[in-house]
């Protein structure tokens, strides 16, 4: 199965890193996430039972980046995948990159790019 679900560039604010001006406010996040999903049922029955509701999981990340302080961007990626798997039962595998733009001087973005099946730690 080769079935995906994307969301592209998710942007959200959240305080995360491990220097003191990135605890004194938000910074700009942005997320990609790829999930595996069988989305032949939903191909014929056109309801959204049937495939990945990614307008609830978008909802259920934006909520926990805004309400949540991190110091390592791998640890936040930790915390999205287990929200995916954990708020969709069809998700089978989640790929997620979490950029932070403007963290290193002469880089656009610097980040990380987590994939995990359901159920892997």
């Amino acid at each position: 199965m080769k079935d995906k679900i994307n969301i592209k560039n998710l942007v959200v604010y959240g305080v995360i890193g491990i220097n003191s001006w990135e605890r004194e406010t938000k910074q700009k996040i942005e997320i990609d996430l790829e999930i595996e999903s069988d989305l032949s049922k939903a191909m014929i029955s056109d309801d959204i039972n049937d495939t990945v509701n990614y307008r609830t999981i978008s909802k259920n990340i934006i909520q926990h980046v805004e309400n949540s302080e991190y110091y390592l961007v791998e640890k936040l990626a930790k915390n999205l995948l287990e929200i995916c798997f954990k708020e969709d039962p069809n998700c089978n595998s989640v790929k997620i990159t979490i950029r932070k733009p403007g963290a290193v001087r002469f880089a656009e973005s610097v980040g990380v790019t987590i994939m995990r099946k359901k159920n892997e730690k």
